[in-house]
């Protein structure tokens, strides 16, 4: 027998919808170059019919990709409303990748149209004439003219603002993003209108991210990574109010911000809060300016102790959370249970937390078998719910489900995504990440493929062989070593790190090269990188 409800599609819609209705007088603010720009919900609904409407006068139709290369802004949260709901896909592009990876993720995405901001025109200029995009949009955070093509407020002053909206499937996609994956090209990841709203309800919940309609939310967290955590739709749909960045995302100018929007919650990865915490003990920043922020959910790297006490003494508290682009991100959060007892309430804040309502966790070891939450045994990392990614997204495959490798389906139908970490899960739930898939670096939220720096190195002529490994690092939490064998002793460490960042973004150059006569090898001939984390564990990387 089925039950008696209502089946109502979960869309984005919802949350322009309610926004607009409940909350039209609540704001977004800005902070721009020359002060702070203020647009109210109300405002900013009627902006994003105008620009669905523009959107479809341009030819775009259900399905295409409408992409962005953007910082956090009112004019990209009005995007992230816009395209979606109008039945296309809003594809946030990574602004920090070297131009050939944002041209094959492009091309890759099949971007019709982009809306670029004019602060970020010198990277699109290097993007576009690789790709089959057909139109740029630019939207003016300089106050410098439009270096042609289409302008934003031209489209938004010609579109309706009485834009009817169609009718969505939930399952429709709604967004997409690139993850960076383990090794090789980066893979897309598409969020369905369903998986985005249940996310977003799920960041309501009290002792969870715990949106409220009193908040004054401030991602900082970019909306070109994982749709800002989620959190323009989780703060729009409880009806609190928004802060962007703009591109300004300094100690002085975060502080700036909280102070003149009143900001009581925010989002970011810990380098972010370590440049603040930094910044305040420098004397650049009053604390006093951080007087209504309360709370912080912090991930994308483990948060460290310091950090933590740091701001436990400014009276805000730090909440550890862990996701990935695959996670929509949110998946976990260490909120403090009512059974942790007070002298390990420390300890409990800096794992990554509990599993958040509808989503499972379990950890497999390399035999395969699922191991006890008993806060001793290890394995990798796996996850299942809805709003956790099914397949990554590849058009040449059927269906455009790709990297079916990554997923495993157990006997009782659930579907596992596997993350590559490696963690241990106490007998109360919470979950603690020990260690990293090998190959891997995490350099202040951002995944680092040494796999792809070694097949970068080996290519020169003057290299032999070429390891990279993660070296820890006080701000960054980690950044790559190279260790490389030369082939010619007169190529120099400068020679190779030119060499690298010719071919990839600035951030993920490694800081240091050591040349070293082989690479240790294991019993088959791989490269066996525990010997080298070993002699390089105190390794002191250089002040940049």
């Amino acid at each position: 027998m089925q039950g008696l409800m209502q089946h109502v599609p979960l869309t984005l819609q919802m949350i322009l919808e309610r926004a607009a209705t409940l909350y039209p007088a609540k704001t977004v603010t800005t902070k721009t170059g020359d002060g702070f720009h203020r647009e109210t919900y109300g405002e900013l609904a009627e902006r994003v019919a105008r620009v669905a409407s523009a959107l479809k006068e341009m030819g775009v139709k259900p399905g295409d990709r409408v992409a962005t290369a953007a910082w956090n802004s009112y004019r990209h949260l009005e995007l992230y409303l816009a395209v979606p709901c109008m039945g296309a896909v809003l594809h946030t592009l990574n602004i920090r990748l070297h131009p050939d990876q944002l041209g094959y993720i492009v091309n890759h995405a099949d971007d019709q149209i982009v809306f670029v901001d004019t602060s970020i025109a010198p990277l699109w200029e290097k993007v576009q004439p690789g790709t089959r995009v057909r139109e740029t949009v630019w939207m003016d955070d300089t106050g410098t003219p439009t270096p042609g093509g289409l302008d934003y407020e031209d489209l938004v002053a010609d579109g309706s603002p009485d834009f009817a909206w169609p009718g969505l499937d939930e399952d429709q996609a709604a967004a997409m993003c690139y993850s960076s994956g383990t090794t090789g090209d980066p893979k897309g990841v598409l969020y369905s209108h369903r998986s985005s709203l249940l996310h977003s309800l799920a960041s309501l919940f009290a002792g969870q991210v715990g949106l409220h309609e009193r908040d004054v939310c401030l991602p900082i967290v970019p909306q070109f990574h994982v749709n800002a955590w989620g959190t323009p739709y989780g703060a729009m749909l409880a009806g609190a109010s928004l802060a962007m960045t703009g591109r300004f995302m300094d100690p002085v100018s975060v502080s700036q911000l909280v102070q003149e929007a009143g900001v009581t919650i925010s989002a970011a990865v810990p380098t972010v809060w370590f440049g603040v915490l930094q910044a305040i003990k420098a004397g650049k920043v009053d604390p006093s300016t951080l007087a209504t922020l309360k709370r912080i959910p912090c991930g994308g790297a483990a948060v460290p102790e310091p950090l933590m006490r740091g701001f436990d003494e400014l009276g805000i508290t730090i909440v550890h959370a862990w996701g990935m682009t695959e996670t929509s991100p949110i998946a976990t959060i260490a909120s403090v249970r009512s059974s942790v007892e007070e002298e390990a309430e420390l300890e409990t804040r800096l794992t990554q937390g509990i599993v958040l309502p509808t989503l499972k966790l379990r950890i497999v070891n390399d035999a395969g078998d699922v191991q006890p939450w008993d806060g001793v045994s290890y394995g990798e990392l796996q996850i299942s719910g809805p709003w956790i990614a099914d397949a990554y997204y590849e058009p040449s495959e059927p269906g455009n489900r790709g990297g079916l490798d990554r997923f495993e389906d157990d006997e009782a139908g659930n579907r596992w995504l596997k993350t590559g970490d490696v963690a241990v899960i106490n007998p109360e739930g919470y979950m603690k990440i020990v260690d990293r898939t090998k190959d891997l670096v995490k350099s202040g939220g951002e995944w680092i493929s040494t796999v792809d720096l070694e097949n970068l190195l080996i290519s020169h002529p003057a290299i032999a062989e070429a390891a990279v490994i993660a070296v820890k690092h006080p701000k960054w939490d980690e950044r790559p070593l190279a260790c490389v064998v030369r082939s010619d002793e007169s190529v120099t460490k400068e020679d190779l790190l030119d060499f690298l960042a010719s071919k990839v973004a600035k951030w993920q150059v490694p800081d240091d090269i050591v040349f070293i006569e082989e690479v240790p090898k294991t019993s088959v001939g791989k490269f066996d990188k525990k010997v080298l984390r070993k002699r390089f564990a105190d390794y002191e990387l250089p002040t940049l």
